[in-house]
């Protein structure tokens, strides 16, 4: 018997509905973090989300290039893969204000709705990961995953790599960590560095290398 063949569309609906369940027994919570704060982040995350959104067609257009030119040998097991899907299921897995920021840009965002339809969905990392847990699309033949958030806690052992810059009394900086995955040549990994003061956000450098991050997705969400 012949196994049936998940579609983009059949994982979706699987993971808005396994969302709904967690998020009935686990309810995002941002009550912990100061107004100035959330706005902050959350104009740094829309502002980004925007123009990742309007790249959408030409993400999609990447994944039906040919797999060879992606360094994919003839004859091997990753050629005789299925292909990716052409029109596939696009997952944003970002923060709680970026949550905000996507409902925001998809309510009122001009032509962004269009270009999406209802294809995406935006989730939290943990929620992401427990989904692939249980339904893996590995090899992004099924969705996109878009990933924009800011580490607004970056440990004081790790301020030395970012020197020349300095911090003064009760500033802080965060890292905006961004990307894609499932989009074949045009996947790339981005992490600007942002000082905090308590009322505004500054850019400092719009590349800092980062060590240690997944290299799937942007690492742990915080």
């Amino acid at each position: 018997m012949r196994s049936v063949q998940i579609t983009p569309r059949d994982w979706l609906v699987g993971l808005r509905d396994f969302i709904a369940n967690e998020r009935s027994s686990v309810p995002l919570s941002d009550g912990t973090v100061a107004a100035a704060a959330w706005t902050a982040e959350r104009a740094i995350l829309a502002a980004a989300l925007a123009t990742r959104l309007a790249e959408v067609d030409h993400l999609r257009a990447a994944r039906r290039s040919p797999r060879r030119s992606h360094g994919v040998s003839p004859g091997s097991a990753a050629d005789r893969t299925p292909p990716p899907d052409p029109d596939p299921a696009i997952v944003l897995t970002t923060s709680p204000a970026g949550l905000a920021a996507a409902s925001d840009l998809l309510d009122h965002g001009g032509d962004l709705p269009a270009l999406v339809g209802d294809r995406l969905v935006a989730v939290t990392e943990r929620e992401y990961r427990l989904w692939c847990i249980r339904h893996p699309d590995g090899d992004h033949r099924l969705h996109l995953n878009l990933w924009n958030w800011v580490k607004t806690r970056v440990p004081p052992q790790r301020w030395p790599e970012f020197t020349p810059h300095t911090l003064g009394d009760g500033e802080a900086f965060w890292l905006h960590r961004e990307g894609v995955a499932g989009a074949g040549a045009l996947d790339r990994r981005t992490c600007r560095l942002w000082k905090w003061n308590g009322r505004h956000a500054t850019l400092l450098e719009a590349f800092v290398p980062e060590q240690g991050v997944s290299t799937l997705r942007g690492g742990d969400a915080d």
